[in-house]
């Protein structure tokens, strides 16, 4: 006979849960108290985060991602919601636990036909492109390729021509201005400041007044070939202290000064206060070698070439833009004299770019003006 404590079901006995150890829940926090940040530098793991205060100041603020961060990219421009030890003290560290949803997105990859892309910066307003007049020489290649990333992610782009006293006409340094005249595209050139040595990096103060004015309340990234200049227009304008360099005498290449972008506020003068100064960024980038477009689509890439787009209406359905068997107009639309004086030479950096992303052309095309 049973004794009754056998029945007595609170002396039941319960085998543990090998799962024992997992949540009750899967909610995650929502981080209500989560302060909001940009993200100026990035550096293996560390970002650097500036927050602003209700009273007008602000806190540099160094953080790690959480771990439900890490397969998420985080570049300069973002702007992230930061929990933990937001003081800024020396030795503290905040947690980055969201990036607010962004507004555009810079983006690149190595090659045309590389998949893997590589995120360059977000939130940004405009892309300023960079290039020298002569030493290094402009590649019209590099310029229509940053245009074509430009207009895919929603950026307006300003083109910045520096060196323009090494050429003999600086006017139109390099055919330049007069390459790109159909197109709606903001052009500063930039000449040495007259007074200064040979090789002395000094700016033309008009082309930092023209700039200044442009970017002015808004978010600008700034890319370039090392060694046109990118890093003494940073500087002339914000006000910092980044590594300039010359240019390589055998290769004809930059040296790379800049390993890392970084986000800085333009430096208050007497047309801009404190407040609007702050409001104004340039994400200096590192120099590049290359600017795939793999993320771009094939069909995309025409609409950076506005200046062409009018005679593709012509076009055969479906067409490919790549020669005149296959149904495309463009040529003899240029021909009848559409397109400008460059009409030609546009048609064909249009189409070294449409078969160099097919993979029908070794390499991103990095033709330069008048070669």
């Amino acid at each position: 006979m049973s004794r009754w404590a056998d029945w007595d079901e609170s002396r039941v006995r319960v085998r543990p849960n090998k799962k024992g150890t997992r949540p009750r829940t899967k909610e995650s926090p929502d981080y209500s108290d989560a302060e909001l940040g940009r993200v100026v530098t990035v550096d293996r793991g560390r970002y650097t985060v500036r927050l602003e205060d209700s009273d007008g100041g602000e806190r540099i603020i160094s953080a790690v991602r959480a771990r439900a961060m890490r397969r998420t990219p985080v570049v300069p421009g973002d702007i992230v919601g930061l929990v933990g030890d937001t003081t800024g003290d020396a030795g503290s560290l905040a947690r980055l636990i969201r990036i607010q949803e962004r507004t555009t997105l810079l983006r690149r990859s190595a090659e045309d036909t590389d998949d893997a892309e590589r995120v360059i910066v977000a939130n940004a307003d405009q892309l300023l492109i960079v290039v020298a007049a002569a030493d290094p020489a402009p590649r019209t290649g590099f310029i229509d390729r940053a245009l074509v990333a430009a207009y895919d992610a929603g950026i307006t782009p300003i083109l910045l021509v520096t060196k323009a006293d090494l050429v003999e006409d600086p006017e139109d340094p390099a055919g330049l201005i007069s390459h790109y005249a159909e197109l709606e595209l903001q052009i500063v050139v930039s000449r040495q400041a007259s007074g200064t040595a040979s090789g002395d990096p000094a700016l033309d103060p008009a082309a930092v007044v023209a700039l200044r004015g442009s970017l002015t309340q808004r978010v600008t990234a700034m890319i370039g070939h090392s060694g046109v200049g990118k890093s003494t227009m940073v500087n002339a304008l914000t006000g910092a202290d980044r590594a300039t360099s010359g240019v390589n005498a055998v290769t004809g290449r930059g040296r790379h000064t800049s390993s890392s972008a970084v986000a800085l506020n333009l430096e208050p003068a007497e047309s801009l206060d404190l407040a609007a100064a702050r409001n104004s960024w340039i994400i200096d980038t590192p120099g590049v070698r290359t600017f795939g477009l793999a993320h771009v689509a094939p069909d995309d890439v025409l609409g950076a070439f506005s200046d062409l787009v009018e005679g593709s209406a012509a076009c055969e359905p479906g067409c490919a833009h790549v020669s005149p068997e296959g149904g495309c107009a463009l040529d003899a639309w240029v021909a009848d004299g559409h397109g400008g004086d460059h009409g030609a030479a546009r048609l064909a950096s249009l189409r070294g770019l449409i078969r160099s992303m097919a993979g029908t052309e070794d390499g991103p095309e990095e033709k330069r003006l008048g070669a």
